[in-house]
């Protein structure tokens, strides 16, 4: 799957997850929805810091043939 179609739907994703807490009305509710949330942004943390480390280091081995 291509990089930016996967950060694009981490951020549609935690766009949701972040409507969604703010309409929580419950202790549970919320503490569901935040912990969606704290998911959502470490995995696009972690693809972000592959595009900066690949970006940084050149995109030669990372091109496709």
């Amino acid at each position: 799957m291509d990089p930016e179609r996967i950060i694009d739907n981490l951020m549609k994703e935690l766009d949701i997850a972040l409507k969604a807490l703010s309409k929580a009305k419950t202790v549970e509710e919320k503490a569901v929805h935040s912990q969606i949330v704290k998911n959502l942004s470490e995995s696009l943390g972690v693809f972000l810091n592959l595009v900066s480390n690949v970006m940084e280091n050149g995109l030669d081995d990372f091109e496709e043939e």
